[in-house]
């Protein structure tokens, strides 16, 4: 198969998956649309929203409709590494045998992983980042592919153990839930209080989908498009002499290369959804907010004035 009968075959396959996760998940578009742009480039979500708002149900889901195993972890203060890597026991044979953990899945649902020790997040981004773990000397591959998605409540923060910037930015995407509206809502209530049962079909093997993954890495770009990527990471950073003044006065630090990596990925992506055989500027600003909001720090002026880091991604653009 071509590249361009591929691209045409994603675009159509896409739009399957969108209408068989809406048989269940009633609106929330642009949040299906932006973890389908993290699963198909390789990457790895931030879902930052209240309780309630169907993200265990929706990556179920998903993960379904993908073709992939699914496993979800509740994280709390109590769980340690070995809870999600796995552990050696010792057999009936008297021989030790690694049990896998649940880490050992195509998805895994990070449940508010803010409320877990550092010592417990650093194993889940490690297998993030390597795709692979280390238990007692021996290295284990993770089945590809892999993704793994975290959410964070933003009401609560008390007892919580923030993840430090160097592992948020191992994240390609936040992506923030909002409340869903009256008609939805009201859709929402009828569904999930009758007796109604869905199937969901999958429409994807795991091989299909890393292809995809390949498929959207090949995909040419422009020159001037990187270069506008790395210009709008670059406005980002207050020390740089492409700053503005709002910039300066309202961040602290700003976004490192990884996120002028993920804006290309992410482009590629999004082209690729809508039937493109490359990027342009306009691919890059679609997927801009989702890849720098939790990139950027503000100070504490920003937070003084109500300025939101979404506010300020958009005056770069």
């Amino acid at each position: 198969m071509s590249d361009v009968t591929a691209i045409h075959n994603l675009v159509q396959k896409r739009n399957e998956l969108k209408n068989e996760i809406a048989k269940i998940i009633v609106g929330q578009d642009a949040v299906i649309d932006q973890i389908l742009l993290c699963i198909f480039s390789g990457g790895h979500a931030l879902l930052i929203g209240v309780p309630g708002l169907a993200k265990t149900l929706m990556i179920n889901t998903l993960s379904q409709a993908l073709g992939l195993d699914f496993k979800r972890i509740q994280f709390t203060p109590d769980l340690m590494p070995s809870d999600i890597l796995g552990s050696e026991i010792l057999d009936e044979s008297r021989h030790f045998k690694f049990i896998k953990g649940p880490i050992f899945s195509n998805i895994v649902l990070a449940d508010e992983i803010n409320r877990t020790p550092p010592k417990t997040q650093a194993a889940l981004l490690e297998a993030m980042q390597e795709r692979s773990v280390t238990i007692a000397g021996q290295n284990y591959k993770l089945d590809l592919p892999y993704f793994v998605l975290a959410t964070q409540n933003p009401i609560e923060q008390e007892g919580t153990y923030p993840l430090p910037e160097a592992q948020l930015d191992r994240f390609m995407f936040a992506i923030k839930l909002e409340y869903p509206t009256f008609e939805e809502e009201v859709k929402v209530v009828k569904q999930t209080t009758s007796d109604n049962k869905v199937e969901i079909r999958p429409l994807f093997t795991a091989q299909e989908i890393i292809d995809f993954q390949h498929l959207i890495r090949r995909i040419p770009v422009a020159d001037n498009v990187i270069e506008y990527a790395v210009t709008l990471v670059s406005k980002t950073r207050p020390d740089n002499a492409l700053t503005k003044d709002f910039v300066k006065n309202y961040l602290d630090w700003g976004a490192g290369p990884r996120a002028s990596q993920n804006l290309i990925l992410a482009a590629k992506a999004h082209a690729a959804f809508n039937g493109k055989f490359s990027p342009d500027i306009e691919d890059v600003k679609a997927v801009a907010t989702g890849i720098l909001r939790h990139r950027i720090i503000k100070n504490y002026k920003a937070d003084a004035e109500g300025i939101t880091e979404e506010v300020i991604i958009k005056k770069l653009m």
